[in-house]
Order: C-alpha cells, then sequence, then structure tokens
C-alpha cells in the first residue's frame, strides 16, 4: 500500500524564498506542497478550502501576520499542524507563536535537513524547536521562575485568585461582594492578604501581575 504524503500549505511574503520552499519539499517523495499563501488571511482560506495536514509559516505578513492567522487556523482547524519558519529569534515572538498554538518553530537559517525532520515530528504529533529556539525558551522558562519565586501565584487561595481576577477586571469591592456572595468587608480582606502575599505597595500592581500571569483574558 502506498503511503500517502504530507500535505503542506507555505505561507511567506517572499516570493524567491517560498517558491524555493517549494521545489525542495516537492523533491522529497513524502511530501506534497497543495498551495502556497503570501499573507496571513490567504494561508487561512487555503486551510479552509484544502484541509491540509500541516502549514508553515512566517510571522510577518501583511494584512494578517503570523500569529494573528496561527491562532484563528488552532481554532477552526485544530487538527492542522503548525510549524513557524522566520528570521525572528526574539522570545516575544517565539512565546507568542507557541502560545497560539504553533507545533514547531525553525529560523530561515537551519538547514533543509533538520526541516524534514521538523515537519516528520510534528506530522507524528510531537513538538519540534530548533537548538536556538529551545535554549531561549528554557532561558525565558528559568528567568520566570526566578522572577516569580516569592511571588508565585500558586501562593494565593482559590478565592484570592477569584477576587484577584474580578479586581484586574475592574469591578468593585461591593460587586464582587456580590458576585461571590461574601461580604464587603471579607473582600477588603481578600485584597490585603493579595497585597501582602504578592509582595506589592498598591492594588494596581496585582491587578497588572493578573494580567501577566493570564488570570484575566484582558491585555
Amino acid at each position: 500500500m502506498k503511503k500517502s504524503k504530507i500535505r503542506i500549505i507555505l505561507a511567506d511574503d517572499h516570493t524567491i524564498f517560498r517558491q524555493g520552499l517549494l521545489a525542495l519539499l516537492n523533491s522529497q517523495e513524502d511530501f506534497e506542497v497543495v498551495a502556497e499563501a503570501s499573507h496571513g488571511r490567504e494561508a487561512i482560506a487555503k486551510v479552509a478550502e484544502l484541509k491540509p495536514d500541516l502549514v508553515i509559516i512566517d510571522i510577518g505578513m501583511p494584512e494578517l501576520n503570523g500569529i494573528e492567522a496561527t491562532k484563528q487556523i488552532m481554532k477552526d482547524f485544530p487538527r492542522t499542524k503548525i510549524i513557524v519558519l522566520t528570521m525572528h529569534n526574539d522570545k516575544r515572538f517565539i512565546l507568542k507563536m507557541l502560545q497560539a498554538g504553533a507545533n514547531g518553530y525553525l529560523l530561515k537559517d537551519t538547514i533543509f535537513e533538520d526541516l524534514v525532520q521538523a515537519i516528520q515530528s510534528v506530522h507524528a504529533g510531537q513538538s519540534y524547536l530548533s537548538p536556538k529556539i529551545t535554549s531561549t525558551v528554557i532561558e525565558d522558562y528559568l528567568q520566570k521562575c526566578m522572577a516569580n519565586k516569592s511571588t508565585d501565584v500558586d501562593d494565593l487561595t482559590p478565592k484570592e485568585r477569584e477576587v484577584l481576577q474580578l479586581l484586574a477586571e475592574g469591578f468593585s469591592s461591593k460587586e464582587i461582594a456580590a458576585k461571590l456572595f461574601i461580604s464587603v468587608k471579607t473582600v477588603e480582606n481578600h485584597r490585603k492578604h493579595i497585597i501582602q502575599k504578592l509582595d506589592v505597595h498598591n492594588i494596581a500592581e496585582p491587578t497588572k501581575y493578573a494580567i501577566r500571569h493570564g488570570l484575566t483574558g484582558l491585555d
């Protein structure tokens, strides 16, 4: 029985790079590039039309960038795998793409054999990060661990975390009390404990903390 090919969409606004990559991928017997896209909206439309196994996508593209396109693809087509292939090695871009749902992240200076391995790994259900990217992600994780050592959200009780989120979302103590079926005095006590545990000086700081740590949808 003939093995089915991995069906791929390429999304990159640089035509020469995209066409060169297309030729390289189609030279592999296990791969088939089924479409190209020059911006994020086109990539989403192609995924909707062709239902590929995998999308190789850049970050900086016109009309809709790779981060937002990845979020949309993951929302609407969660079985589609995403590999980022980009020049951006800034940890902000790396983390945003991983948070958006990307399964792999490589830099454009990688060798073709590494991209082949990434495609095969991601298609098999694994994640793939190039060595440079892996070191950046680990470094960021360790920095966050050190920064949060004495101000970890896990130090808060479940009720304190609820209060913190509602504070971050702009609710008053009276409104929070009504939502949580507790007294205003209890809310104020929770506020005091939150400030003490997070080692901050006013309620604005734990509000920023809640946003940074994903306790609220605000950004």
